[in-house]
Formats: C-alpha cells, structure tokens, sequence
C-alpha cells in the first residue's frame, strides 16, 4: 500500500497565553523576560500554607474566547488537580479544569483546498502555566525559571478533524487571528505565549476504528507545525507497512534534525490522577456576564474579511492581509474613510505601508494618522507631487508623524504641474536636439522617451510627467 491508502487524523491543544497584567492566582507579573525567578511569590512557588486567589480578567477572557468560537459557557464550573512531578511544576500539581470546563462544542472555520471546512472545538479551558526548565549541555545542569509559573493559560482543544499538515497550520493561522483580535493574547510563537501539541495518527482509508495516536510538542512556528506533523505521518505510515504497531507517545520535533524523536510514554488522564481542587470552590458566574462579554466582542476576522470584500470591492488576497491584525484593517478603514479610490490605498498599504513597518520594526499604533496618508494621495492625484517623491514623503511621516505639505515644503519634493514652464523646458529640448526630433517625425517613435528624460532632468527631476507627455506629443506632431 501506499501513502495515499492511508487517513491523517490530526487534533490540535492550542496554549495561549493570555494577556493579563498579573498570574491567575497571585498578584505577580506576567511580563516577558524578567530576570529568573525574579516574577514569583510563595503562591506561584507551592509554599505550604498559602491559598490561591482567581483573577477574575482570566475569567473573562476565557468567556470571551468561548463566544467568539461558538462554544457554550458553562455557568457552573469546577477546578481540577492534575498531579505529575517535574522540576518546573513546584507544587507537584497544575490547577487546571478537566471534566467541566468553562467552554465546551464550539467551531473554526478554516480555507481547506477549494473550499472552507469547520473544524470543531471540543472544550476550552483554563488553567496556569508551568515553569521553564533550561537544560544546558556544555555545564552538564538543568536550570529552573519559575517565572512562568502560575500565567494564565487557555487551552483549546480540537476534535480531530484535521486532514494534513496544510490544515492544521491554517486552523492555527485562524485561531491566532480570532485571540489576536480579541486582545487576549499577542500571538507570539516564538516567545511561547501561543504554542499548541499535535495529537497525529493515521487509519488505513474505510476504516472505522482510529490508529494509535502519537503527541508532537517543541513547534514553535506555522513551519515547524507542518514538518513535524508530515514527518510523523510518514513515520507511522512506514512503520505500519513494515508490519510494525505504532506506540502511543509523546514525541519531540528536533528542528535541527528534522525528525521526531521519543520523548515519554503517552500518559492517560488516570495517570494524572485528577481530583477537584480543594483550595477553590466551583466556579460561578452570571448570564448577565456573559451577555456583558457578548456586546464587547469586536467583528471578528473572518467576517471583516467579508465584510470588506463586499465594502471596497478589494481582492481577496489583499483583504486577507488587510484584515490579518485588527489595528491594520482599523487604519485602512480611517483612510478609506477620507480617500475613496479603495484599490490604489490598498497597493499603498500593502506596498509602501507593510515595507516601511517592517524595515522600521514598528509596532501599532503608528506615528502616521489616516488623514495624512489619505492628503499624501490627493496630492499625488492632483500632480502637486509624483508618485517617487510621495514614496519618499510617506516614509519621513511613517518616521516622524509629521505633515505632508511640510515635507514637501522642507524638500522642495513639489512637482511643476505649470503648462507654461514645461513648454519652455520641452522647447528648449527640441531645439537642442532636432537631429533627434527629425527621427521621431520621421517615424522612429521610441525616440520620444529620450526627449522624456531630457525635459525631466531639465526641470530637475520635478515635472508633470502626464503634462510633459502632452506637451511633447502636441509640440512633436
């Protein structure tokens, strides 16, 4: 048999780090890159005698969430122990939800082949993150930063709907976006605040019964999520056609070597030994909350994308990288607001715009507001300026913030859109070149770009290029 005999079945648990200002149950800092143990405090730590505290903003963004990806809320909720030993977990347990999460049933959809498929969400639930452990090879020691204990986490579980490796990176494209655009968590793969386990198994197409699953851990990029998950499924593949059994484990993907590699036994939720947490009563909270949490929901991406295909009459391609982060798709709208021809702002926003953010490595908000931007691109319609030397005037407001016309101003960047001026600098082309203009007449038409490129470096670059094509084509005959 080959590969293609054979189904993926692929499931995603989604980490993401929400962004509260302190840990779920404590008051300690949750900023990224604090010195080592430096955000901790006998709560977070797993010091006899202290008693955990719930952040109630963790609560709400767990609801927010839940909505936004269709789930039910539950009303009533209840905390769990999950018990395992490791050295960056100090209390030997992880406070946790297991059999009644605050989120269950919801869907995602995703861009799969010539179509959109829904995903379902199984449950959503919230809990705190472990610690870091830092294995250092050269010393031979493994170093524990337990600042990490105790940040609020959600984790989204997927049912396994997932068919390649292709769809499974756009589920977490699409899931990214939707909490991005929530503005409870930053998106950030890299730093870990958005990180997500694959649970990836193959069955044999017509099938019923689904293979024995593997769990993938260690990606941290859209990249590493595809190559780990198409290794695993040709790993297993091959493994079955041998005539070997896959063993059900967790498995780390080895970037440098481009493989998984056994990391533990696979543990069941028996071996976790789940019990309620004693320290926390049930969670409860009101219809009235999330009714409250429903009218805060931002439009979400997927229907600004419609949304704006329909508004502006843009291509999908640009829509999406439009709507990809909501402070970008605000900014267009504010602009579209005050220049209307939608398109050629687009190209500006997909061209100059992105290329300066990245080249400047600016962050929202910019220091360029919608109505410059947009009074940039009236002058360039108008001819007070051309379309390069707006390039280089929207780059001083994308640094600075400051106007357009007092760029110009300060530069001299103003384009010569005066008739009489460019017929005096065409005349004089003329006349210096009539070898040149007798060849044009003559029916040599390409000659006419060289009398272009005289008339503009007369006037220093500055002339109307439309009226200097006018004027040419009227004085040549």
């Amino acid at each position: 048999m080959s590969a293609s005999d054979y189904q993926p079945v692929i499931g995603l648990e989604v980490h993401a780090q929400l962004l509260t200002g302190s840990k779920i149950f404590c008051g300690c800092s949750t900023r990224f890159g604090a010195p080592p143990n430096h955000n901790t405090c006998p709560v977070c730590l797993g010091l006899p005698g202290v008693l955990p505290t719930l952040n109630q903003r963790v609560v709400e963004f767990a609801i927010r969430a839940g909505l936004a990806l269709g789930c039910a809320i539950r009303l009533t909720s209840v905390w769990s122990r999950k018990n395992y030993f490791y050295p960056d977990l100090p209390k030997g347990y992880q406070i946790t939800q297991y059999d009644l999460p605050i989120c269950e049933g919801g869907r995602l959809s995703i861009e799969a082949g010539e179509g959109s498929r829904e995903i379902r969400i199984r449950r959503i639930h919230m809990e705190e993150d472990a610690g870091k452990s830092i294995h250092d090879g050269a010393s031979g020691h493994s170093l524990v930063d337990l600042n990490r204990a105790g940040v609020p986490l959600l984790e989204i579980v997927s049912e396994p709907d997932l068919r390649s490796s292709d769809e499974a990176a756009q589920y977490l494209k699409e899931l990214r976006e939707v909490l991005v655009y929530l503005e409870i968590n930053d998106g950030n793969m890299e730093e870990g605040s958005f990180r997500c386990d694959a649970n990836v198994s193959v069955m044999r197409k017509g099938a019923s019964a689904l293979g024995v699953r593997t769990e993938l851990k260690n990606m941290n990029s859209f990249r590493f999520v595809r190559q780990a998950i198409d290794y695993e499924l040709a790993r297993q593949i091959d493994l079955l056609e041998r005539g070997g059994t896959v063993v059900q484990e967790t498995r780390l993907w080895d970037p440098q070597r481009s493989e998984t590699r056994p990391m533990r036994s696979k543990e069941e939720a028996h071996d976790y030994r789940y019990f309620p947490e004693p320290d926390l009563p049930p969670l409860e909270i009101s219809q009235a909350l999330v009714d409250a949490v429903a009218r805060s929901l931002p439009e979400l991406p997927q229907a600004k994308a419609r949304r704006f295909q329909a508004r502006y009459g843009l291509p999908a391609y640009d829509v999406k990288i439009l709507c990809a982060e909501r402070p970008l798709a605000d900014f267009f709208e504010a602009s579209a607001a005050l220049y209307t021809d939608y398109k050629k702002l687009s190209n500006w926003f997909l061209g100059e715009l992105l290329r300066l953010r990245h080249e400047e490595g600016g962050g929202f908000p910019w220091k360029i507001r919608p109505e410059q931007l947009a009074g940039l691109l009236v002058r360039v319609d108008r001819g007070e300026i051309s379309a390069s030397a707006a390039k280089d005037v929207l780059g001083a407001m994308f640094r600075t913030g400051e106007d357009p016309a007092s760029i110009i101003q300060t530069r001299g960047l103003g384009q010569i859109s005066d008739t009489a001026v460019i017929e005096a600098a065409v005349e004089q082309a003329l006349a210096q070149h009539p070898a040149e203009a007798a060849r044009y007449r003559a029916g040599k038409k390409q000659v006419f770009g060289f009398f272009v490129g005289q008339v503009m470096k007369a006037m220093k670059g500055k002339g109307n290029p439309a009226l200097i094509n006018e004027v040419l084509k009227k004085k040549l005959g």
